[in-house]
């Protein structure tokens, strides 16, 4: 299970934002997912080791003030066997 947070410019969750998760082989996503109201998110994968990367995207989204979010750096999880990681995406 990956499991992880959407944070806002201003440190705080965002609610709706769409996060792409594909395996560290691979060049596509396989999952796209949504925060939710706590700006939390999350995806099981297959059991087993293996690399993810998770990335928010931001196209078109504009917070409250018309300000375009940019897109968060992509992040790498491991997964060793069966258990949760957890990580954030920080948007600027």
């Amino acid at each position: 299970m990956i499991f992880g947070t959407v944070w806002g410019p201003d440190d705080l969750p965002i609610y709706g934002i769409q996060v792409n998760i594909r395996r560290a082989d691979q060049k596509k996503a396989k999952w796209h997912v949504y925060s939710n109201r706590r700006g939390e998110f999350g995806q099981r994968v297959p059991v087993g080791k293996a690399d993810y990367v998770v990335w928010a995207e931001t196209k078109g989204v504009k917070l409250r003030n018309g300000k375009h979010l940019e897109p968060s750096p992509k992040v790498t999880v491991h997964i060793e066997s069966n258990e949760r990681a957890d990580t954030g995406l920080h948007l600027k």
